[in-house]
């Protein structure tokens, strides 16, 4: 009893406040980067009387905007619109695709290099076919991301079917389990690691094509994305509207990359290696 008595209790509160500080050192040391740099950028625009034309100073774009946020934003919502729906289709497609290959040595031989083909054709390349062939310039567009997007989450995903530890299969097939029981139980759950990679790489690769395919397409008009606000902003020397733009396009992308980073996370977390803390 005397030893009980004399055991120190656990301070559960130790781990909780040390993963509080850890998040607030993730958030506080970017922020505080980002800020440095603006500071810099804003002292260099001063100090040299560098021309606004050529490089406007952070007040100028915070002022672009704001006066240029009623058109600017519609087209980040088309630019946006396109993205999403671009990843969602890659990510049936590649994952589809991915569990038709893995389904026989001689599909993959005979369907993998077509996959190959159209991730390494320039998407600049074929996006005038694909402005031809398209009934609208907005299906053009999602075309040319979804090509994009697709191969990483397919690669990812077949790679990840095909990584599966030999002796669970075995053990499946042991148990007598079906081709499509041994899919769903045991190769699907053991590839989500590379699916998030495929994820996370696809969502940024979607924007990306989105704005090279608008660049492609010259699309104008009410319904044009941020890729045309870009164009038209470098055309009438409207630097401050471009930045804004320029940036953006950025919150865009550092959005998408977190939003499928924690989908990551929620997926991950509790029992694989990648998300898992190290306790020493």
């Amino acid at each position: 009893m005397a030893d009980i008595a004399e055991t120190p209790a656990i301070d559960v509160a130790k781990p909780i406040n040390a993963r509080r500080r850890d998040l607030a050192l993730r958030i506080l040391v970017p922020v505080l980067t980002v800020a440095a740099l603006v500071v810099i950028w804003w002292l260099y625009v001063k100090l040299s009387g560098v021309p606004p034309y050529i490089l406007p100073g952070p007040a100028a774009v915070a002022s672009a905007f704001v006066s240029d946020w009623g058109t600017l934003a519609p087209a980040l919502w088309v630019t946006t619109k396109i993205t999403f729906m671009s990843l969602i289709l890659a990510l049936i497609g590649g994952v589809g695709f991915a569990v038709f290959l893995v389904q026989s040595r001689w599909i993959e031989i005979a369907f993998y290099p077509l996959a190959v083909i159209l991730q390494v054709t320039p998407v600049v390349a074929i996006s005038p076919l694909i402005l031809i062939y398209a009934p609208s310039t907005q299906v053009a567009l999602l075309i040319c991301a979804f090509l994009v997007a697709f191969f990483p989450i397919l690669s990812n995903m077949v790679q990840g079917l095909k990584s599966v530890d030999h002796n669970l299969i075995n053990l499946f097939e042991l148990y007598g389990a079906s081709r499509w029981q041994t899919l769903l139980y045991l190769k699907l759950p053991a590839a989500q690691p590379y699916f998030m990679t495929g994820l996370r790489i696809g969502g940024g690769l979607a924007l990306i094509a989105a704005v090279v395919a608008e660049f492609a397409a010259g699309s104008a008009g009410a319904g044009s994305g941020l890729a045309f606000r870009l164009l038209e902003a470098q055309y009438r020397m409207n630097i401050p509207r471009l930045f804004a733009a320029l940036l953006m396009l950025s919150l865009l992308g550092v959005a998408i990359f977190a939003i499928t980073s924690f989908i990551s996370w929620l997926s991950l977390h509790r029992w694989h290696e990648s998300s898992l803390k190290r306790e020493n």
